[in-house]
Protein backbone atom coordinates (compact mmCIF):
# COMPACT_ATOMS: atom_id res chain seq x y z
CA UNK A 1 0.00 0.00 0.00
CA UNK A 2 0.98 3.60 -0.63
CA UNK A 3 -1.04 5.47 1.57
CA UNK A 4 0.14 7.78 3.91
CA UNK A 5 -0.76 6.01 7.58
CA UNK A 6 -3.16 8.83 8.39
CA UNK A 7 -5.70 7.75 5.92
CA UNK A 8 -4.86 3.92 6.00
CA UNK A 9 -5.15 3.17 9.63
CA UNK A 10 -8.72 4.50 9.68
CA UNK A 11 -10.58 2.67 6.61
CA UNK A 12 -12.75 -0.53 7.84
CA UNK A 13 -12.71 -0.88 3.80
CA UNK A 14 -10.47 0.21 1.44
CA UNK A 15 -12.40 2.56 0.04
CA UNK A 16 -13.64 6.08 -1.06
CA UNK A 17 -17.02 7.25 -1.55
CA UNK A 18 -17.22 9.56 -4.82
CA UNK A 19 -18.65 12.90 -4.26
CA UNK A 20 -21.73 13.04 -6.23
CA UNK A 21 -23.85 16.60 -7.60
CA UNK A 22 -26.58 17.11 -5.74
CA UNK A 23 -26.76 14.02 -4.02
CA UNK A 24 -23.86 13.84 -1.79
CA UNK A 25 -24.93 15.97 1.32
CA UNK A 26 -23.41 15.92 5.14
CA UNK A 27 -25.52 13.41 6.35
CA UNK A 28 -24.27 10.88 3.57
CA UNK A 29 -21.03 12.11 4.17
CA UNK A 30 -20.96 11.63 8.13
CA UNK A 31 -22.66 8.20 7.54
CA UNK A 32 -19.89 6.63 5.22
CA UNK A 33 -17.27 8.30 7.35
CA UNK A 34 -18.57 6.32 10.69
CA UNK A 35 -19.24 3.26 8.68
CA UNK A 36 -15.47 3.54 8.28
CA UNK A 37 -14.97 4.61 4.56
CA UNK A 38 -14.13 7.84 3.10
CA UNK A 39 -17.48 10.10 2.39
CA UNK A 40 -17.10 13.14 0.35
CA UNK A 41 -18.83 15.91 -1.13
CA UNK A 42 -18.64 19.05 -3.81
CA UNK A 43 -18.46 22.48 -2.21
CA UNK A 44 -21.14 23.33 -5.00
CA UNK A 45 -23.80 21.37 -3.44
CA UNK A 46 -23.30 23.87 -0.63
CA UNK A 47 -25.86 26.83 -1.90
CA UNK A 48 -25.14 29.35 -1.25
CA UNK A 49 -21.93 29.68 -0.48
CA UNK A 50 -22.07 30.75 2.59
CA UNK A 51 -23.58 27.14 3.43
CA UNK A 52 -19.95 25.57 2.99
CA UNK A 53 -19.19 26.69 6.20
CA UNK A 54 -22.54 25.48 8.13
CA UNK A 55 -21.77 21.94 6.15
CA UNK A 56 -18.08 22.03 7.79
CA UNK A 57 -18.85 22.69 10.76
CA UNK A 58 -21.56 20.25 11.14
CA UNK A 59 -19.15 17.35 9.32
CA UNK A 60 -16.11 18.29 11.89
CA UNK A 61 -18.51 18.47 14.69
CA UNK A 62 -20.36 15.41 14.80
CA UNK A 63 -17.42 13.41 13.57
CA UNK A 64 -15.33 14.85 16.04
CA UNK A 65 -18.29 14.07 19.09
CA UNK A 66 -18.59 10.34 17.35
CA UNK A 67 -14.31 9.53 17.49
CA UNK A 68 -14.86 10.43 21.73
CA UNK A 69 -17.49 8.59 22.05
CA UNK A 70 -15.68 5.42 20.10
CA UNK A 71 -11.93 5.88 20.42
CA UNK A 72 -11.44 2.02 19.07
CA UNK A 73 -13.49 2.48 16.34
CA UNK A 74 -12.66 5.94 15.28
CA UNK A 75 -14.63 7.71 11.74
CA UNK A 76 -12.40 7.81 8.58
CA UNK A 77 -11.43 10.95 7.27
CA UNK A 78 -13.94 13.24 4.96
CA UNK A 79 -13.23 14.98 1.59
CA UNK A 80 -14.54 17.71 -0.12
CA UNK A 81 -14.01 17.76 -4.11
CA UNK A 82 -12.94 20.92 -5.28
CA UNK A 83 -14.03 21.98 -9.19
CA UNK A 84 -10.74 23.19 -10.63
CA UNK A 85 -12.81 25.01 -13.75
CA UNK A 86 -12.08 28.60 -14.99
CA UNK A 87 -15.75 29.31 -14.51
CA UNK A 88 -16.06 28.23 -10.43
CA UNK A 89 -16.09 31.61 -9.47
CA UNK A 90 -16.35 30.12 -5.92
CA UNK A 91 -13.14 28.47 -5.88
CA UNK A 92 -11.18 30.70 -3.45
CA UNK A 93 -14.09 31.11 -0.94
CA UNK A 94 -14.24 27.65 -0.56
CA UNK A 95 -10.88 26.66 -0.66
CA UNK A 96 -10.59 29.09 2.43
CA UNK A 97 -12.89 27.47 3.87
CA UNK A 98 -11.07 24.19 3.54
CA UNK A 99 -8.14 25.59 4.91
CA UNK A 100 -10.29 26.87 7.74
CA UNK A 101 -11.88 23.63 8.91
CA UNK A 102 -8.28 21.59 7.31
CA UNK A 103 -10.49 19.45 5.24
CA UNK A 104 -8.45 16.05 5.50
CA UNK A 105 -8.65 15.32 1.77
CA UNK A 106 -9.76 17.58 -1.08
CA UNK A 107 -10.78 16.01 -4.64
CA UNK A 108 -9.81 18.15 -7.51
CA UNK A 109 -11.66 18.09 -10.69
CA UNK A 110 -11.44 19.36 -14.52
CA UNK A 111 -8.02 21.48 -13.70
CA UNK A 112 -5.06 21.36 -12.02
CA UNK A 113 -3.91 24.11 -9.98
CA UNK A 114 -0.78 24.76 -8.01
CA UNK A 115 -2.37 27.44 -5.69
CA UNK A 116 -5.12 24.88 -4.09
CA UNK A 117 -2.56 22.15 -3.72
CA UNK A 118 -0.56 24.62 -1.79
CA UNK A 119 -3.10 25.68 0.18
CA UNK A 120 -4.20 21.90 1.27
CA UNK A 121 -0.76 21.26 2.10
CA UNK A 122 -0.53 24.01 4.47
CA UNK A 123 -2.18 22.40 6.87
CA UNK A 124 -1.03 18.71 6.34
CA UNK A 125 -4.12 17.74 4.33
CA UNK A 126 -3.85 15.40 0.90
CA UNK A 127 -5.19 16.35 -2.45
CA UNK A 128 -5.93 13.65 -4.98
CA UNK A 129 -7.04 14.73 -8.06
CA UNK A 130 -8.89 12.59 -10.69
CA UNK A 131 -8.04 12.08 -14.24
CA UNK A 132 -9.10 9.55 -17.30
CA UNK A 133 -5.87 9.39 -18.96
CA UNK A 134 -2.28 8.92 -18.23
CA UNK A 135 -1.51 12.23 -19.71
CA UNK A 136 -3.37 13.71 -17.58
CA UNK A 137 -2.05 11.92 -14.48
CA UNK A 138 0.85 12.88 -15.03
CA UNK A 139 -0.02 16.80 -15.24
CA UNK A 140 -1.53 16.70 -11.94
CA UNK A 141 1.27 15.07 -10.09
CA UNK A 142 3.71 17.62 -11.63
CA UNK A 143 1.28 20.50 -10.42
CA UNK A 144 2.29 18.87 -6.52
CA UNK A 145 -1.23 16.35 -6.21
CA UNK A 146 -0.36 13.59 -3.92
CA UNK A 147 -2.50 10.76 -5.22
CA UNK A 148 -4.19 10.29 -8.36
CA UNK A 149 -8.18 9.83 -9.32
CA UNK A 150 -7.98 7.23 -12.09
CA UNK A 151 -11.91 7.31 -13.21
CA UNK A 152 -11.93 4.75 -15.88
CA UNK A 153 -14.71 2.92 -18.65
CA UNK A 154 -17.99 2.42 -16.74
CA UNK A 155 -17.84 4.94 -14.07
CA UNK A 156 -20.39 7.32 -12.89
CA UNK A 157 -20.60 11.31 -13.38
CA UNK A 158 -17.68 12.59 -15.30
CA UNK A 159 -16.10 9.56 -16.52
CA UNK A 160 -13.63 8.28 -19.26
CA UNK A 161 -13.24 5.38 -21.58
CA UNK A 162 -10.17 3.63 -20.96
CA UNK A 163 -9.96 0.11 -19.75
CA UNK A 164 -9.01 0.30 -16.26
CA UNK A 165 -6.68 -2.43 -16.43
CA UNK A 166 -4.77 -0.26 -19.01
CA UNK A 167 -5.24 2.95 -16.50
CA UNK A 168 -3.54 1.85 -13.42
CA UNK A 169 -1.14 -0.93 -15.76
CA UNK A 170 0.19 2.73 -17.67
CA UNK A 171 0.39 5.07 -14.49
CA UNK A 172 1.73 2.70 -12.33
CA UNK A 173 4.36 2.44 -14.47
CA UNK A 174 5.89 5.99 -13.19
CA UNK A 175 3.73 6.34 -10.04
CA UNK A 176 3.69 4.81 -7.28
CA UNK A 177 2.11 7.44 -4.55
CA UNK A 178 -1.75 7.01 -3.70
CA UNK A 179 -3.66 5.21 -6.28
CA UNK A 180 -7.32 5.36 -6.45
CA UNK A 181 -9.89 3.43 -9.16
CA UNK A 182 -13.40 4.40 -10.01
CA UNK A 183 -15.51 2.46 -12.69
CA UNK A 184 -18.24 -0.24 -11.98
CA UNK A 185 -17.21 -0.56 -8.64
CA UNK A 186 -19.97 -1.58 -6.43
CA UNK A 187 -19.36 -4.67 -4.44
CA UNK A 188 -16.56 -5.74 -2.36
CA UNK A 189 -14.86 -8.44 -5.01
CA UNK A 190 -14.80 -5.30 -7.31
CA UNK A 191 -12.92 -2.94 -4.26
CA UNK A 192 -10.40 -6.04 -4.39
CA UNK A 193 -9.96 -6.28 -7.89
CA UNK A 194 -8.97 -2.67 -7.87
CA UNK A 195 -6.40 -3.51 -5.53
CA UNK A 196 -5.09 -6.53 -7.07
CA UNK A 197 -4.37 -4.79 -10.44
CA UNK A 198 -2.32 -2.08 -8.41
CA UNK A 199 -4.52 0.37 -7.11
CA UNK A 200 -4.90 1.02 -3.36
CA UNK A 201 -8.32 2.18 -2.63
CA UNK A 202 -11.46 2.10 -5.02
CA UNK A 203 -14.11 4.97 -5.58
CA UNK A 204 -17.59 4.13 -5.27
CA UNK A 205 -20.13 6.46 -5.60
CA UNK A 206 -23.74 5.40 -7.89
CA UNK A 207 -24.10 2.59 -4.86
CA UNK A 208 -24.27 5.29 -2.70
CA UNK A 209 -27.28 6.62 -4.43
CA UNK A 210 -29.55 4.03 -3.50
CA UNK A 211 -29.04 4.54 0.72
CA UNK A 212 -31.30 6.36 2.64
CA UNK A 213 -29.39 9.33 3.59
CA UNK A 214 -28.73 10.27 0.15
CA UNK A 215 -30.23 13.32 -0.98
CA UNK A 216 -32.00 11.97 -4.80
CA UNK A 217 -35.59 11.28 -4.74
CA UNK A 218 -37.07 8.29 -4.27
CA UNK A 219 -37.69 7.59 -7.96
CA UNK A 220 -34.05 7.82 -8.59
CA UNK A 221 -32.97 5.68 -5.80
CA UNK A 222 -35.15 2.97 -6.98
CA UNK A 223 -34.12 3.38 -10.69
CA UNK A 224 -30.78 2.22 -9.83
CA UNK A 225 -31.87 -0.84 -8.26
CA UNK A 226 -34.24 -1.55 -11.22
CA UNK A 227 -31.82 -1.32 -13.86
CA UNK A 228 -28.40 -2.57 -14.79
CA UNK A 229 -24.95 -1.45 -16.93
CA UNK A 230 -27.34 -1.86 -20.45
CA UNK A 231 -29.55 1.16 -19.18
CA UNK A 232 -26.45 3.55 -18.96
CA UNK A 233 -26.24 6.41 -21.92
CA UNK A 234 -22.57 7.82 -22.30
CA UNK A 235 -23.15 11.70 -23.13
CA UNK A 236 -21.60 15.05 -23.01
CA UNK A 237 -25.11 16.75 -23.88
CA UNK A 238 -25.76 18.01 -20.68
CA UNK A 239 -22.66 19.36 -18.69
CA UNK A 240 -20.01 19.86 -21.76
CA UNK A 241 -17.81 16.68 -20.30
CA UNK A 242 -18.86 13.01 -20.96
CA UNK A 243 -20.36 11.05 -18.87
CA UNK A 244 -22.92 8.19 -17.76
CA UNK A 245 -26.58 8.52 -16.90
CA UNK A 246 -29.38 6.04 -16.57
CA UNK A 247 -31.16 5.52 -20.06
CA UNK A 248 -34.82 6.34 -18.52
CA UNK A 249 -33.81 9.77 -17.36
CA UNK A 250 -33.32 10.68 -20.68
CA UNK A 251 -36.14 9.29 -21.90
CA UNK A 252 -38.66 10.76 -19.38
CA UNK A 253 -36.74 14.00 -20.23
CA UNK A 254 -38.72 13.60 -23.97
CA UNK A 255 -35.03 12.52 -25.54
CA UNK A 256 -33.82 9.85 -27.66
CA UNK A 257 -30.86 8.24 -26.01
CA UNK A 258 -29.65 6.49 -28.85
CA UNK A 259 -29.49 9.85 -30.68
CA UNK A 260 -28.27 12.52 -28.49
CA UNK A 261 -26.73 15.64 -29.92
CA UNK A 262 -23.04 16.49 -29.24
CA UNK A 263 -22.58 19.91 -26.61
CA UNK A 264 -20.03 22.22 -26.87
CA UNK A 265 -17.40 21.89 -24.22
CA UNK A 266 -16.80 25.24 -23.86
CA UNK A 267 -20.11 25.77 -22.50
CA UNK A 268 -19.23 24.38 -19.52
CA UNK A 269 -20.30 26.96 -16.87
CA UNK A 270 -19.43 26.41 -12.94
CA UNK A 271 -19.90 29.78 -11.68
CA UNK A 272 -21.79 30.05 -8.46
CA UNK A 273 -23.13 26.40 -8.14
CA UNK A 274 -23.51 25.90 -12.05
CA UNK A 275 -26.09 28.19 -13.46
CA UNK A 276 -28.66 27.16 -15.35
CA UNK A 277 -26.95 23.40 -15.67
CA UNK A 278 -28.09 22.46 -12.16
CA UNK A 279 -31.21 21.84 -13.86
CA UNK A 280 -29.68 19.18 -16.13
CA UNK A 281 -28.38 17.15 -13.09
CA UNK A 282 -30.93 17.22 -11.20
CA UNK A 283 -33.68 15.66 -14.60
CA UNK A 284 -30.85 13.34 -16.11
CA UNK A 285 -29.71 10.91 -13.46
CA UNK A 286 -26.20 10.36 -13.53
CA UNK A 287 -24.68 6.57 -12.70
CA UNK A 288 -22.38 4.08 -13.86
CA UNK A 289 -22.23 0.85 -15.23
CA UNK A 290 -21.93 -1.07 -12.27
CA UNK A 291 -25.36 -1.27 -10.33
CA UNK A 292 -26.40 -4.44 -11.34
CA UNK A 293 -24.78 -5.05 -7.57
CA UNK A 294 -27.54 -2.79 -6.44
CA UNK A 295 -30.02 -4.53 -4.90
CA UNK A 296 -32.23 -2.45 -2.51
CA UNK A 297 -32.25 0.90 -0.88
CA UNK A 298 -29.99 0.69 2.11
CA UNK A 299 -29.04 2.78 5.28
CA UNK A 300 -25.41 3.96 4.02
CA UNK A 301 -24.05 1.65 7.21
CA UNK A 302 -25.79 -1.80 5.79
CA UNK A 303 -24.25 -0.74 2.16
CA UNK A 304 -20.61 -0.82 3.97
CA UNK A 305 -21.60 -3.74 5.80
CA UNK A 306 -22.25 -5.88 2.74
CA UNK A 307 -19.15 -4.27 0.59
CA UNK A 308 -17.44 -5.37 3.39
CA UNK A 309 -18.22 -8.80 4.05
CA UNK A 310 -18.26 -9.43 0.05
CA UNK A 311 -14.57 -7.97 -0.10
CA UNK A 312 -13.50 -10.45 2.94
CA UNK A 313 -15.17 -13.12 0.91
CA UNK A 314 -13.13 -12.88 -1.77
CA UNK A 315 -10.02 -12.39 -0.30
CA UNK A 316 -10.41 -16.00 1.53
CA UNK A 317 -11.71 -17.20 -1.86
CA UNK A 318 -8.43 -15.90 -3.45
CA UNK A 319 -5.87 -17.45 -1.01
CA UNK A 320 -7.58 -20.64 -1.18
CA UNK A 321 -7.07 -21.23 -4.35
Amino acid sequence: MSLPDSLAQRLRLPVVCAPMFIISNPDLVIAQCKAGVVGSFPALNARPAEELDRWLDQITSELADYDAKHPDRPSAPFAVNQIVHGSNDRLQHDMDMCVKYKVPIVITSLGAKEFVNEAVHSYGGLVFHDIINNRFAKKAIDKGADGLIAVAAGAGGHAGTISPFALVQEIREWFDGPLLLSGAISSGQAVLGAQAMGADLGYIGSAFIATEEANAEQAYKQAIVDNAAADIVYSNLFTGVHGNYLRPSIEAAGLDPDNLPQSDPRAMDFGSGGGSDSKAWKDIWGCGQGIGAVKGILPTAQLVERLTVEYELARKRIAAA
